[in-house]
């Protein structure tokens, strides 16, 4: 079996030769990448993309940077800094600059999803909806490659305040322990799976130990079935993260695989397969998620061709969501309509197997906001909107109209429908935290 790399930074004249890209195609990808963070590994490259499809094969698109994930000024500004052999200095700033219009924490993250232990920040955490809550394990701030459109990307870029990450897995059964409302812990990142698994269960054994009848499951999120499937394949420590999986069925709690799932390609290789395989033998469930994506996956037969797949592997389609209103996003967004549509036209090709994923939602400051038709009352043309999550509970599974806006890509684009100033949840979000609406 070939041996590959499962991180690394590019090296680009290798990839270049492997895919057969020009010298103004590196340039540009050199521009980009020092504004937002490119990594891929050589699985992705060797396996995943078709050379001859370059650069519109959609595996490509989806790790690779592209020119127009920036603004043709900032574009031109960095080509410019990168070819007359600026200092990394100089680089840095000017990047720096660009990223700060990029809206590096969308919804909220930084100021409305902070939990808190006796009046002090719990670091690493985040808490939005009362049931879950979100854990980063400091050595898991990272991927095997990255995926271009990422709402995460700020952990990646090397600004400490702009990341969350945590050693504490103390502060987290604690926090799961005196904050009963809390059934499922989700450890993100990042992504946790390129941590050894002895480093993992560092996290997972606290939970397990503890006495925290509230927790009913363990999710852990991550690419890596697709970017880096020998993880769960090869060596021990695949073996021993199985009995990792296992020791949490064990202890009773249900343990979910939150995969990361964009193309029917990521689920094609033997060892991908073999990965999944593994995984749910030895107990996990693996849910499948991922947004639409411009040029990768903005068509309704790739989103009916995936569930299918992940169906016949015995994956459950989770969700669509639509792409975040952050980093690159002009160049991977589509219309809000665009995405019901394909949603619609993949979701009508499928079986009722298929049929558990939820979209498009979207992964607002107030929630997960579904995009659930289009339709007329009262003579007006709207948008059915429905709450999936709230950050209020009392939000959740809600109905709510916006006005029907054809180039409308994200919730704030949106206006209430009737005449109404505001949307019913607009001043709780502005006024509350997280802490504050969360029911005992």
């Amino acid at each position: 079996m070939t041996k590959f790399k499962p991180t690394g930074r590019p090296n680009l004249p290798q990839i270049a030769e492997k895919l057969n890209l020009s010298a103004d195609q590196i340039i540009d990808m050199q521009a980009v990448s020092a504004v937002l963070p490119f990594r891929v590994n050589d699985y992705v490259v060797e396996n995943l993309i078709e050379p001859t499809d370059v650069p519109d094969d959609p595996i490509f698109q989806l790790t690779f940077p592209q020119r127009g994930m920036l603004d043709e000024v900032d574009y031109r500004h960095m080509r410019d800094l990168v070819v007359s052999g600026a200092s990394q200095n100089d680089i840095k700033i000017a990047a720096n600059k660009i990223r700060e219009k990029l809206n590096p924490h969308p919804a909220g993250q930084m100021e409305l999803n902070v939990p808190k232990l006796e009046g002090e920040v719990v670091e690493g955490m985040q808490h939005k909806y009362q049931e879950t809550v979100l854990f980063f394990p400091s050595q898991g701030q990272t991927c095997h490659a990255y995926c271009s459109y990422c709402f995460r990307w700020a952990q990646f870029v090397g600004n400490s305040d702009l990341k969350f990450a945590s050693k504490e897995a103390d502060n987290l059964a604690r926090y799961v322990r005196e904050n009963p409302q809390v059934s499922s812990v989700l450890i993100t990142g990042g992504d946790p799976m390129v941590m050894k698994t002895s480093i993992l269960r560092r996290y997972i054994d606290p939970l397990l130990k503890e006495d925290l009848p509230n927790l009913h499951s363990i999710r852990i999120g991550t690419k890596a079935l697709a970017y880096w499937p020998h993880r769960f394949v090869e060596g021990e420590d695949a073996d021993e993260f199985l009995r990792l999986i296992e020791d949490v069925k064990a202890a009773g709690k249900h343990l979910a695989i939150m995969a990361h799932s964009s193309h029917s390609r990521e689920l094609e290789p033997d060892i991908a397969q073999l990965a999944v395989k593994r995984v749910i033998g030895a107990g996990a469930v693996i849910r499948c998620q991922a947004p639409l994506i411009r040029k990768v996956n903005d068509n309704a037969n790739v989103w009916a061709q995936l569930w299918r797949k992940q169906v016949q592997l015995g994956m459950i389609p989770y969700y669509m969501f639509i792409e975040r209103d952050t980093g690159a996003k002009a160049y991977f967004e589509v219309p809000l309509i665009r995405a019901f549509k394909v949603f619609n036209e993949a979701y009508n090709q499928v079986s009722g197997l298929c049929r558990t994923v939820r979209g498009p939602s979207m992964s607002a400051s107030p929630g997960k906001v579904l995009v659930d038709g289009v339709t007329e009352v009262g003579g007006e043309k709207v948008f059915a909107l429905k709450f999936l999550q709230g950050r209020d509970p009392s939000w959740v599974n809600r109905i709510f109209f916006a006005k029907y806006d054809s180039k409308a890509t994200w919730l704030d684009d949106l206006k209430p429908a009737f005449g109404e100033d505001a949307f019913f949840f607009e001043n709780p979000v502005q006024n509350k935290s997280p802490k504050t609406i969360q029911k005992p």
